[in-house]
């Protein structure tokens, strides 16, 4: 279920609810705070938070909007941050709130620990609309369930920072149209229609539960004829981006998250499918073969998704240089 979002600021309404949450992390706090930092980067990173848009106010202030998943729900906000380097402490409060959140304001600190370590705290002071018992409920859930998720999260890219640079790695194709990018633009938003226009799609469910965004479940049938579920969800910026991540994987991914990118340029328009990947290591023996390796994992993810996107960006250059779409 989607939310509408409200000004949260000046409210007035009383606190509901104060959460605290720490981890002791093996690993330098310069790097942590490095971690938390990067807002744009959470989503490769952090499994609930599906999207960040950043604008820079000033050397240490900044607006997000974040898109993440709450308790099953897709909920959107848009948060001002403060950032303190010095001290690796980061204040956040929001700006625009996704009911059931009234008001939402806490903090990041990293502090050195014990033998190199460091000492991650995230705080959350929340109120909830109207005070409901329920609304307050709902609210603790997901805040308990997603802060809890990042801190793990944070923990083990920071002690396996090593590793996890073997397994994610990034890759476009590109695609000059000679047509109107309102007419590209709509092949990649109309996911309802790829089961007929994308030989590789077998079937595709999708909601919209309010404008610019989309969930949708698609069945991709590959090379050898074996068929695998995505569950995704999609924002769409028209008429020049489709941003998104898949909350359910095939085996061998991790997390994928992608970007449909469209460019005016003197030759046309350039459309670019990006896409970061992080290889599930535990599932290469599996699908791969005993002797595979995250270099054969990657290798092998390239060439089938990065084939997928290369047969979508052709036929959606045919589509839209089609007369019909003149």
């Amino acid at each position: 279920m989607h939310r509408d979002r409200r000004l949260c600021r000046g409210d007035g309404l009383a606190l509901a609810g104060l959460r605290r949450y720490g981890r002791r992390i093996a690993a330098p706090a310069d790097q942590v705070y490095a971690l938390i930092r990067d807002a744009v980067d959470w989503p490769q990173h952090f499994i609930p938070t599906l999207h960040v848009e950043r604008a820079a106010l000033g050397p240490d202030s900044e607006r997000l909007w974040i898109w993440a998943t709450a308790n099953g729900d897709v909920t959107h906000w848009t948060s001002h941050r403060t950032l303190d380097p010095r001290r690796r402490r980061i204040v956040f409060e929001q700006e625009v709130c996704s009911p059931p959140v009234a008001a939402m304001s806490g903090e990041w600190t990293v502090d050195d620990g014990p033998d190199g370590g460091c000492e991650l705290v995230l705080h959350h002071t929340f109120s909830a609309v109207d005070d409901l018992p329920e609304n307050v409920d709902w609210i603790t859930s997901a805040t308990d369930r997603n802060s809890r998720t990042e801190l793990a999260n944070i923990r083990a890219l920071a002690e396996n920072a090593q590793a996890d640079a073997e397994l994610l790695f990034s890759f476009a194709d590109s695609e000059t149209v000679r047509g109107p990018s309102e007419q590209v633009y709509a092949f990649l938003q109309e996911a309802g229609a790829w089961p007929d226009r994308l030989p590789h799609v077998s079937r595709l469910d999708l909601r919209e539960p309010s404008e610019g965004l989309q969930l949708m479940t698609m069945v991709t049938r590959a090379g050898n004829g074996s068929e695998h579920t995505t569950e995704s969800v999609r924002v769409c910026f028209p008429h020049d981006r489709i941003v998104y991540k898949q909350l359910t994987t095939p085996p061998l991914m991790a997390t994928h998250i992608g970007q449909w990118l469209l460019q005016e340029t003197d030759d046309g328009v350039c459309v670019t499918s990006h896409h970061t990947i992080r290889v599930n290591e535990a599932a290469i023996p599996a699908v791969l073969g005993p002797e595979a390796t995250p270099a054969t994992a990657r290798d092998y993810l390239r060439e089938a998704v990065g084939g997928n996107s290369a047969a979508t960006l052709s036929l959606a250059k045919r589509f839209a240089e089609a007369p019909h779409a003149v």
